[in-house]
């Protein structure tokens, strides 16, 4: 297995993936100003204001940040918005109204016009600044002043947060406009990367995935801007041509935006002593993390040392279950830098992001990503992202010997830890008891000499064939006689260890069918490919969203059976058409 792997929370962690509904409130959230009752402003009121910044929120010009935790921000709102999707099911669960989508304060606020919220509501939101690393390394260089103090949510402002049900969820916007993180671009979204946000937040949470969680999204009627994208029918590795888009802000939600680069930049900051509060700050972004994110399992009470090392461990456990689901719905974050690392372990920032089709454990759909961020490389991206934020953490360990040493070994078990966690994972796509390395790596590379799609193959698989015909709706490529046998000799031995209970990789004495039902839970039938997001996004920019909604609707279900015109339509190979096609096959990080 080496050789091919090495390449109870807000989110509901569940896995294997269980069937679930989304839960569903009766919508107790009518207007703007029942809204306006549930808000409340952790991060602002307890964490410290970068002291240079304007209380008006007036501050959109690039600038170094060099202490604070956030600077006050007002949203530039998008001209003339219009609706073109909300979440129905995320609206349900928070108790909204649908209806409260289109009303005029909503669609205001959303959009980015802070003047008109009501009296509770704050009319300046807010952005933070973090630290780069990438694959483990230290970055400044790509700061427009060369100090790293011009990092952070260049066009994300947050405008507010809730307490609802309970649960504490942050708001913001992606596309609000320049701040002073903005390093000189124009703080806008562009309708085409809201779209895939939007639709890929929609699509992982229903695929079980941790991941930040998509509200609304409005489009300009009138704005826009200039972006590089590709040509039509390019097959440049890069864009090619300039093209004017409109500009969209959708709204992504989540118990806290803090990043691993977030805690990173005060780490560095407390191990430079670059301030004399330094230290102080970062024991404070630290606890306000533990107290948004982690508090079911850290108790309140104990140390700042017996936190951070409780911290740790947390972490590692989301972080390592989490990449596993990546990998178990073909999932590949091309861009997994430290700053795009929730630290509260799910997925955040869907730029070059992809869903690997032909099974390839080098999968990279960002050109400028290499093979550290490729597919089934994620798990040791993860690890140098944990290395990185441990390294942040450590400062505040320095006097307690006890904490560090296991904090020393909790963070030396990540590997470990990963490896159990993949282990798992394609045990129970393979709907085995116990992983079989022997078994595992022969499919692996029959998959890759056989050009296999990645989805439909393990949907198929769990319908567990009779024989090796309905495995070929995945080929690529035809295969051959020595091909099909190799490939039967491979069914005969998997069905035998999945039935056979005298062996240990048998989960149990289960029927077949039963053997079925519990891996296509595991393994979905419909994958947000890029082809099918291409489409909409296109059609969207010309003010049809209908394809937007049915993509909405189709990938909220990605297990069910859907009807047969719904199979046809999502449940296919990628088109030769689309083969190396930029913008489809692959894409810049332009947004």
């Amino acid at each position: 297995m080496s050789s091919i792997l090495n390449a109870s929370d807000p989110f509901n962690r569940i896995y294997p993936m269980k069937n679930r509904l989304s839960q569903k409130t009766t919508p107790g959230v009518l207007t703007l100003d029942d809204l306006a009752k549930l808000v409340n402003y952790s991060f602002m009121d307890t964490l410290k204001c970068d002291p240079d910044a304007k209380t008006n929120g007036v501050d959109h010009a690039p600038r170094q940040v060099f202490s604070g935790h956030y600077v006050p921000v007002k949203p530039t709102p998008i001209v003339e918005p219009e609706y073109v999707a909300h979440s129905k099911n995320f609206f349900h669960e928070l108790g909204f109204a649908d209806s409260l989508a289109e009303s005029a304060d909503f669609v205001r606020l959303f959009s980015g016009d802070l003047s008109q919220v009501p009296e509770s509501m704050r009319k300046v939101g807010w952005s933070t600044g973090y630290a780069l690393s990438i694959f483990g390394t230290e970055y400044t260089q790509q700061c427009p002043f060369q100090t790293g103090n011009g990092y952070g949510d260049g066009r994300a402002v947050s405008v507010l947060e809730a307490v609802i049900n309970g649960r504490r969820w942050e708001m913001q916007l992606k596309g609000g406009g320049r701040t002073p993180y903005c390093r000189g671009a124009d703080g806008r979204a562009v309708l085409r990367s809201s779209v895939r946000e939007f639709l890929a937040q929609e699509h992982m949470h229903a695929l079980g995935v941790p991941t930040s969680r998509s509200l609304s999204l409005y489009v300009s009627k009138t704005e826009k801007v200039q972006r590089p994208w590709y040509s039509e029918g390019s097959r440049s590795k890069d864009p090619d041509m300039m093209i004017s888009e409109p500009v969209a802000i959708s709204t992504r939600v989540a118990p806290s935006f803090i990043r691993v680069g977030q805690i990173e930049l005060f780490g560095r900051r407390a191990r430079k002593q670059a301030q004399p509060d330094a230290m102080e700050e970062l024991e404070k972004i630290v606890l306000h993390l533990i107290d948004r994110e982690y508090a079911d399992v850290i108790d309140k009470k104990l140390s700042t040392a017996e936190k951070v090392v409780l911290l740790a461990r947390a972490f590692r456990g989301r972080l390592t279950s989490l990449v596993a689901n990546w990998i178990r719905v073909g999932y590949c974050q091309g861009n997994f830098n430290s700053d795009n690392c929730a630290a509260g372990g799910f997925t955040l920032d869907y730029g070059p992001f992809g869903f690997c089709e032909v099974f390839d454990p080098h999968y990279q759909p960002w050109t400028g990503g290499g093979e550290h961020f490729a597919f089934l490389n994620q798990p040791v991206a993860a690890q140098r992202n944990f290395d990185m934020f441990c390294a942040a953490l450590q400062p505040l360990l320095e006097t307690d010997p006890n904490a560090m040493q296991q904090f020393d070994e909790i963070r030396n078990g990540f590997a470990n830890v990963m490896q159990e966690e993949m282990e798992k994972m394609f045990a129970a796509k393979l709907g085995l008891g116990t992983f079989n390395a022997a078994l595992f790596n022969e499919l692996a590379t029959l998959m890759m000499q056989t050009s296999v799609d990645y989805t439909i193959f393990f949907r198929e698989l769990s319908m567990v064939p009779d024989d090796i015909g309905p495995l070929k709706k995945s080929f690529y490529s035809s295969s051959n006689e020595e091909m099909d046998k190799r490939w039967s000799e491979w069914l005969t031995k998997w069905k035998w260890l999945i039935t056979d209970t005298s062996n240990a990789n048998a989960a149990s004495s289960r029927s077949l069918e039963e053997i079925s039902n519990k891996m296509k839970l595991v393994n979905p039938k419909y994958s947000l490919r890029e082809w099918l997001l291409a489409p909409a996004y296109q059609q969207a920019v010309a003010g049809n969203y209908a394809l937007v909604r049915e993509l909405q609707e189709v990938m909220t279900q990605p297990y069910a059976e859907q009807s047969k015109e719904v199979e046809e339509k999502y449940y296919r190979l990628k088109p030769s058409e689309f083969s190396e096609v930029g913008g489809v096959s692959h894409l810049s990080c332009s947004s």
